[in-house]
């Protein structure tokens, strides 16, 4: 995780949310054929936006859910290509990332603290809601990555307790990273019915992501009352939106901005950043 004979104490890191977009769309034909572009181009200048490079990287997966929440502990994690029907070239990708163990047991520890149950998985290789983005993100794959599940619950205020149990980390010089997608109903993309209910959607988690912390907190508590929120993460499967309670809580005292944002496939969709310089 860090170097504990580096003579120089890291950079806060910031907090961020990104979209992760639908299976490797980032590395297929798609069509329209530009549909992915910008969203593809934001991740690959994340890193000119922060601090310093990265000691570490602490993944909040969409594409994971677990009784408990979960780590992964080994050495070398492989790849979990959990996406289907899609071209064959696609399950070659490679993200060769090592894991961090001690940065493992670290999470366990932070988690433990604020009494959070919490597990190590030494055998589950990494899925795509990570490979993906990162490969854009940071393609030489030189960091190590640990990767957090979600919990089965879904509990917007659990999540949101375990962003502030892992706060601690981002004085470490670890990123920590959550990894959804701010509109996720399969039915919705490509409809342009549903434009307007993403964009109203949109609109209120930005304005959350901006507001006080405790008024982020209580919003994001009460999503589900949020403008068209079950039309844009059907009941029961919102766990591509869970991943924001974690960087909201661990965001601390930062407000949140949007990072990017733009339409795909007739929806609104949008990342977020806490921690901005000079904030």
């Amino acid at each position: 995780m860090t170097n504990p004979e580096a003579s120089a104490a890291p950079a806060t890191q910031p907090v961020l949310f990104i979209p992760h977009g639908a299976g490797p769309c980032f590395f297929m034909d798609w069509t329209p054929a530009d549909a992915w572009h910008g969203m593809a181009d934001f991740l690959r200048n994340i890193h000119s936006s922060l601090p310093e490079k990265p000691r570490a990287i602490l993944m909040v997966s969409a594409h994971w859910l677990a009784e408990d929440f979960t780590v992964t502990a080994g050495e070398q994690p492989g790849l979990i290509y959990d996406y289907y029907g899609f071209p064959e070239h696609t399950y070659e990708l490679t993200y060769p990332a090592p894991g961090d163990p001690a940065l493992a047991i670290r999470v366990n520890d932070l988690l433990a603290q604020a009494g959070l149950a919490s597990r190590q998985d030494r055998e589950r290789g990494f899925d795509h809601g990570m490979f993906i983005p990162l490969k854009l993100m940071f393609p030489a794959a030189d960091i190590p990555v640990v990767q957090l599940s979600l919990r089965a619950d879904l509990d917007p205020a659990t999540h949101q307790q375990a962003g502030k149990a892992l706060q601690a980390l981002r004085q470490e010089g670890v990123l920590i990273i959550a990894s959804g997608m701010s509109f996720h109903n399969m039915r919705g993309y490509g409809d342009e019915r549903f434009t307007p209910i993403s964009e109203a959607f949109d609109t209120w988690l930005g304005e959350s992501m901006a507001a006080t912390p405790a008024q982020r907190e209580d919003r994001l508590d009460h999503w589900s009352s949020a403008p068209y929120a079950h039309q844009c993460h059907p009941s029961g499967h919102e766990e591509h939106l869970l991943p924001l309670m974690v960087a909201a809580g661990a965001a601390g005292e930062d407000t949140g901005q949007k990072a990017w944002s733009g339409q795909v496939l007739e929806t609104q969709l949008s990342a977020f950043r806490f921690g901005w310089p000079g904030h």
